[in-house]
């Protein structure tokens, strides 16, 4: 199959696009974090570039967005640019492509806001608290909207990613790990806000599951959860992190930001139900392993314990 992938730089995209190549698929990639004189450049805000993208592709995973709430926060004009009319243009190239491809569109557990009942079902309203939550559920209902188009489409809604050294250095998972390993203080804005945590290897399976469910001819998936159901407060995770360090690291507590959710944990049934999956990868064991990642990068292995 030839499958595009907006978004393919990231965290998820670009770990998505190697196990496809292994897998003998053709990977197209697109991500404004290619050079622009290379034809893996894209941007989803420019109609023209996304329709010569999609055409020829056997599905698309439309991964591309302003992928942070607090970018969100400090721009939302390019939020809603990228997130919401970017989808659009996904969707509307799709609609007029040749080849027909099939969409599945990435969202967050940020749609959901604050819910009172955990854990949160797929089938819970959308009533999200913050620009990036409120980009994802409009860029969700048209996603679903576009199959009286004739588009076949599915919603994956991610929580919590993280396992990569490359993500971005002040997500909470990368920022602990990083300075557990360097043996930094960490920072825990809130405690006790309590959230679903999925590694990015299970939720790399998950996404390929879905893939093969698609390229099946699957026509009418529900949005699916790809998270573990397992609660963890900010603060259990930083003292995992510094367990993993050594306990080189002190451990301070400041308050939580105004726009931020402050929990979340998700049903997986569904995933397991339609998709064949589940998480498999702890949390301690991600930790733990993370924390040696981000050691082995900066020459503090021999520091941590075993």
């Amino acid at each position: 199959m030839r499958i595009g992938v907006t978004g393919s730089e990231g965290l998820i995209g670009s770990v998505l696009c190697a196990a496809l190549e292994r897998a003998g698929h053709e990977a197209r990639r697109f991500d404004v974090r290619n050079d622009t004189r290379t034809p893996h450049y894209g941007d989803v805000r420019e109609p023209e570039l996304v329709a010569h993208f999609v055409e020829g592709c056997d599905g698309v995973v439309h991964l591309g967005a302003v992928s942070r709430v607090i970018l969100g926060e400090r721009e939302p004009e390019r939020c809603v640019a990228t997130n919401e009319v970017g989808t659009r243009n996904v969707l509307d190239a799709a609609a007029a492509a040749s080849s027909k491809p099939w969409v599945i569109f990435a969202s967050s557990r940020e749609v959901y806001g604050e819910s009172q009942k955990l854990p949160v079902h797929e089938d819970a309203a959308l009533s999200p608290v913050n620009i990036y939550g409120r980009t994802k559920a409009a860029a969700e209902r048209a996603t679903v909207e576009a199959r009286a188009r004739g588009i076949n489409t599915a919603v994956l809604r991610f929580s919590n990613v993280y396992g990569a050294t490359r993500d971005h250095a002040d997500r909470v998972v990368p920022a602990f790990c990083r300075g557990a390993a360097l043996g930094h203080p960490l920072r825990v804005d809130g405690s006790l806000h309590t959230f679903d945590f999925t590694h990015l290897d299970d939720t790399l399976a998950g996404v390929l599951k879905a893939i093969e469910v698609m390229a099946s001819g699957e026509r009418n998936l529900p949005p699916i959860h790809l998270l573990t159901g397992r609660p963890t407060t900010l603060g259990q995770l930083a003292v995992m992190a510094a367990a993993a360090g050594g306990w080189r690291s002190e451990i301070h507590e400041a308050p939580s930001r105004s726009f931020d959710v402050g929990r979340f944990v998700g049903d997986p049934a569904r995933a397991r139900e339609l998709l064949g999956w589940e998480a498999k990868r702890s949390l301690d064991e991600g930790v733990r392993t993370f924390v040696r990642d981000f050691a082995r990068e900066h020459n503090t292995l021999e520091e941590l314990p075993g």
